[in-house]
């Protein structure tokens, strides 16, 4: 999924997206941190491909150079130096990680009592970042809070309290969502508009409602790589849209032979793309698996999607033994670069497709009782 970062990348003047890339540079120092660190990180996007860079901290402070085509959100994060006796401090994400808006300029970092705890100047991008934060405030600590509960619920294998928490995500994502509305609508030509039409639309995009919050960004924008590549997200998103024809896919089962998406056409169909190495997609497995054993003998079927890695095969075959996935089983076993999920735009799994007997997408993203309910009303 990422990239490493290479020398050649670094060059002044390589084109992206006939954007020229421009240099940017970070100078960070601490202040009041006990305990020594070794690295900084830093990762970041260049024309759709995530960069990463390190550095070594001297004598508490550190640099960091590359360059970007436009103003954009990099997250950084530190190494704790080992103690005398080999033992290093655990990172920790919400004191050893921080986010900052990079612009081609000259930039400093003082991290103070925690290295999360930034002030950043030199960055016309990240101003307008902190202000769009600040807006933000009030409702990211109430996902923090309901983030909390969740994995309180998830620890005790509470399912129903779990059910109880997810269903409030939906209300806070959606005043997260008007947020982000409010603040492009006011702010169209802001450097990180793009950045907030893009967290408006998330990763299973809502074609319509995401196409008119770009159509507020201003036209100076929208040539941007970040910009050409919302775009692109939501013209798929349109395409796999609830109603739309799903696109055709031919990927090779676990034992090396052929199957096509439309081949399975006949039968109510789950297209279920996941991984053995993804954690919700295990857990989600037992309510896929109740939800096919229901209704497998009603016309119900499963060709699941596999994201795993290279190499990774026997892994992949392990997890449909040890989880009981008695249905069609397909990889390309390109990870993140899976020719299927590309075309589906498909940024996070689990995820699935609902398609009715003609290949028609009915369901999108079904969960649990959701899953259950939506083949419920389709056989019932």
């Amino acid at each position: 999924m990422r990239k490493i970062f290479t020398s050649l990348m670094l060059l002044t003047g390589v084109m992206a997206f006939g954007q020229s890339l421009k240099p940017f540079e970070v100078k960070g120092s601490f202040k009041n941190i006990s305990d020594a660190v070794e690295k900084v990180f830093i990762s970041y996007k260049v024309s759709g491909s995530t960069k990463n860079d390190s550095t070594l901290v001297q004598n508490n402070t550190y640099k960091l150079v590359g360059n970007i085509a436009e103003p954009v959100r990099a997250t950084l994060r530190i190494k704790y130096a080992a103690a005398a006796d080999g033992t290093r401090k655990q990172t920790v994400g919400r004191r050893d990680i921080a986010s900052v808006f990079l612009s081609p300029s000259p930039i400093k970092i003082i991290s103070v009592d925690s290295f999360s705890n930034i002030k950043v100047t030199g960055s016309i991008a990240h101003t307008a970042y902190s202000k769009l934060a600040k807006q933000l405030q009030p409702v990211n600590n109430k996902m923090a809070e309901l983030d909390k509960q969740w994995i309180a619920a998830d620890k005790a294998k509470d399912t129903i309290e779990r059910a109880k928490v997810e269903a409030l995500y939906d209300g806070v994502t959606e005043e997260m969502n008007v947020a982000y509305k409010k603040y492009i609508e006011a702010n169209p030509s802001s450097p990180v508009a793009i950045y907030a039409a893009s967290q408006f639309a998330g990763y299973d995009i809502d074609a319509d409602k995401a196409q008119a919050v770009f159509d507020k960004l201003s036209p100076s924008l929208k040539d941007l790589p970040s910009a050409t590549e919302l775009g692109e997200r939501i013209e798929i998103a349109r395409k796999t849209g609830i109603g739309r024809m799903a696109m055709d896919f031919t990927q090779n089962d676990t034992l090396g032979v052929p199957v096509k998406l439309s081949s399975l056409r006949g039968k109510v169909l789950l297209v279920d793309f996941w991984a053995s190495w993804c954690g919700p997609c295990r857990r989600e497995n037992p309510n896929v698996v109740k939800a096919f054993n229901q209704y497998k003998d009603k016309g119900f079927h499963i060709l699941g999607v596999s994201l795993d890695q290279p190499g990774a095969k026997e892994k992949w075959m392990k997890a449909i033994h040890d989880d009981n996935l008695t249905w069609t089983h397909v990889s390309d076993l390109k990870f993140w670069d899976n020719e299927a999920a590309k075309d589906y735009g498909i940024r996070g799994i689990p995820y699935n497709l609902l398609l009715d007997k003609e290949g028609k997408i009915i369901g999108k993203n079904l969960r649990g009782e959701g899953l259950e309910k939506k083949l419920s009303e389709v056989f019932n």
